[in-house]
């Protein structure tokens, strides 16, 4: 069945997105797989491509495209070659950037958001809980201010990039008193650890 969803522009940008993973990640996925990890290289040259700021404003590097079936394109062609590629560009691209460009200083969204699209940043997100999967009403990872800095407890499981993220966004509650709408996005610098 044919799909009338896209138009010229979006299967020009398929073409772009084939071509990529043809020549960067298809010669190398059985070495990803043993790495169990997509090296630097390979978020260096998918942010060159301007496939990693399709959320990103163009004032901090991005292609802002404002229309979701780029990002749609780029999953489904992420997807051929693997899942857990298009998890992983998933994770950076669809879920932590808009969380960045909308609930970020303007400071932070200078400091982040250009590494972000570039692939210089890469972005994990931490909210599994071992104990309560990823059921935010049941989040008992704890964020208690102390003086200008926040004390961050509890455990996280299943963080995509996590292993090689240079920011974390993790999920703690901040307001227990307030059940759900209690609960803090912090973006968490690894390299400041």
């Amino acid at each position: 069945m044919k799909r009338e969803i896209y138009d010229e522009d979006h299967e020009a940008f398929r073409a772009s997105v084939r071509e990529f993973l043809d020549r960067s990640v298809v010669p190398h996925v059985e070495q990803h797989a043993i790495d169990k990890a997509l090296p630097r290289e390979f978020w260096l040259e998918a942010g060159k491509q301007g496939f990693l700021g399709l959320e990103v404003p163009e004032a901090y590097g991005g292609s802002e495209a404002g229309d979701y079936r780029f990002n749609a394109v780029l999953m489904e062609e992420l997807s051929k070659v693997n899942a857990a590629l298009s998890a992983c560009v998933g994770i950076h691209a669809d879920i932590v950037a808009p969380y960045l460009v909308e609930l970020t200083t303007e400071e932070q969204r200078q400091r982040w958001l250009p590494g972000v699209a570039s692939g210089e940043i890469l972005t994990a997100i931490g909210m599994t809980e071992p104990s309560g999967g990823s059921d935010l009403a049941a989040l008992k990872t704890t964020a208690v201010r102390d003086g200008d800095d926040w004390i961050i407890n509890g455990s996280k499981t299943f963080i995509t990039n996590g292993y090689s993220a240079d920011l974390v966004v993790v999920a703690a509650r901040t307001s227990p008193e307030k059940k759900a709408k209690g609960i803090t996005l912090f973006g968490v610098d690894t390299s400041q650890e």
